[in-house]
């Protein structure tokens, strides 16, 4: 299967690419039947204060990973890099859960804030997180289905600062999202 998998990086990528933003996609636009998933209100609730803390984690793996293979630490640095990809994982599952049963929040503050500071933070972190998904996927897929000796000969240390990149911006932009919905106003 490893073979498999490291022969076809690009079309693999674009699977599971299409099936991650589908599904997104999917619970944003209201396509997922409320009947599939089970109601548990007090999860419901806390679901977005959870993600904001892992959200703030996963920086701090993102940024400990980088810091790790400038250090030429390896094997320290796959960790976190696995640490925030599963970290990744169960925010969007978390994040999937709640939209598919609440719909989108809705902006709670004054209508200057929502059209001049919201939706272009919005609309930045929306977008960084749609490519973050392709390159995120990418960079994983050369990681885990070479040897470390051989990454040199890939892109992954290049593909790895985008997508390193963008996953710091996006989380940083929905923790400050988070902050005008559930604390500023």
């Amino acid at each position: 299967m490893q073979a498999y998998a490291r022969e076809h990086v690009e079309g693999l990528t674009a699977l599971l690419s299409l099936v991650s933003l589908a599904l997104v996609f999917g619970a944003v636009l209201g396509y997922v039947p409320e009947t599939l998933l089970p109601r548990i209100d007090p999860l419901i609730a806390v679901i977005p204060h959870i993600n904001v803390a892992i959200s703030a984690t996963a920086i701090v793996t993102i940024v400990a990973g980088i810091r790790a293979i400038r250090r030429r630490d390896i094997r320290r640095h796959r960790l976190l890099m696995l640490a925030s990809t599963g970290l990744f994982a169960l925010f969007l599952v978390l994040y999937l859960y709640r939209l598919s049963l609440e719909g989108p929040s809705e902006f709670p503050g004054p209508d200057v804030v929502y059209q001049f500071v919201y939706l272009p933070v919005l609309t930045v972190h929306i977008i960084f997180a749609v490519i973050a998904v392709p390159v995120v996927y990418y960079a994983l897929l050369l990681a885990t289905t070479r040897p470390a000796s051989a990454l040199s000969e890939t892109p992954h240390a290049r593909v790895g600062r985008i997508a390193g990149a963008l996953w710091l911006v996006s989380f940083a932009l929905g923790i400050s999202i988070w902050f005008m919905l559930h604390i500023l106003f």
